[in-house]
């Protein structure tokens, strides 16, 4: 096929095992870990663990990425749809709260057909980078229960230098806005666990406040009032990333004047620890839940 998925429509040609576009994948699905997760936002973790499945690669290039190894190294395994249908039986039977597919936009189509194999009796949770195509947004409309996507810059040119994608504003304001069409207000079950809706997330970058709050604004303006947030000031610097100021942590100032805006908007929803600034909060990405 010729993929047009993502906002880069790059054209590639992609078979089962192999691709050429900006993602290098292949149609069948590339995984690199499978298993209950309990560092996302309280109403995905809950109390029993999101089944979190990490595919490999990423239509993104985000120079800051805590899981270079697998979204821009492409470790993982690569499975046949069936298997992945498979994988989420397992993760129901471990008790998982929901199925959090973790950047998958570029198996979109796998993804779809494993759903058709076996569909969770759980939320489906679309956990993605925010740079998406209306048009491949809509193809999960019918599957997807609960978005989970970041809104990480605003800025064009800081778009370009920390994520390789100039457009990306363009695309995931739009995206965000048909998700939240799509799934309508935020709804939970009597343990806390979200069954509905769409839950923006924003990673405060070291310098960049101004675009937070730009982020911010955008959210109150331009999306249905109480749309759920998470402001996250897990930020950790990554060995040889080439964009200068990116080599340390927030500063609590930073935080604490992002976060204000926060509440001065009224926006609802989560906030991070400083204790989540560390590479502890990254899973293993050894296969777990992969192989036989």
């Amino acid at each position: 096929m010729r993929c047009t998925l993502c906002p880069r429509a790059c054209g590639a040609e992609r078979t089962e095992g192999a691709g050429k576009g900006f993602c290098q994948s292949g149609l069948e699905p590339r995984v690199a870990r499978a298993a209950l997760h309990f560092w996302e936002e309280p109403c995905i973790s809950g109390t029993r663990g999101s089944g979190t499945v990490f595919f490999s690669h990423c239509t993104l290039g985000c120079v800051y990425c805590q899981n270079q190894e697998i979204s821009r190294g492409g470790f993982g395994k690569t499975i046949t749809a069936r298997k992945l249908a498979d994988i989420f039986r397992a993760l129901v039977d471990q008790g998982a709260h929901n199925i959090n597919l973790v950047t998958a936009t570029h198996f979109t189509y796998a993804v779809l057909e494993a759903l058709e194999v076996y569909r969770p009796p759980v939320p489906i949770v679309w956990n993605s980078g925010g740079y998406e195509r209306v048009e491949t947004v809509r193809m999960l409309g019918d599957v997807v229960d609960v978005w989970l996507p970041d809104l990480k810059h605003v800025s064009s040119g800081l778009s370009a230098l920390c994520a390789g994608a100039p457009d990306y504003f363009a695309f995931a304001s739009e995206a965000i806005r048909e998700m939240c069409r799509l799934s309508g207000p935020a709804s939970y079950n009597d343990a806390g666990i979200m069954q509905k809706g769409t839950l923006v997330r924003h990673l405060i970058l070291p310098g960049c406040t101004k675009d937070s709050m730009r982020v911010l604004d955008f959210i109150h303006d331009e999306l249905p009032p109480g749309t759920p947030v998470s402001l996250m000031r897990q930020f950790s610097p990554v060995e040889g990333c080439p964009v200068p100021g990116l080599n340390r942590r927030i500063t609590d100032r930073e935080y604490e004047r992002v976060l204000g805006y926060f509440q001065d908007l009224g926006l609802s929803g989560y906030m991070q620890e400083k204790t989540s600034a560390t590479r502890e909060y990254t899973p293993p990405f050894d296969l777990t839940g992969v192989e036989e």
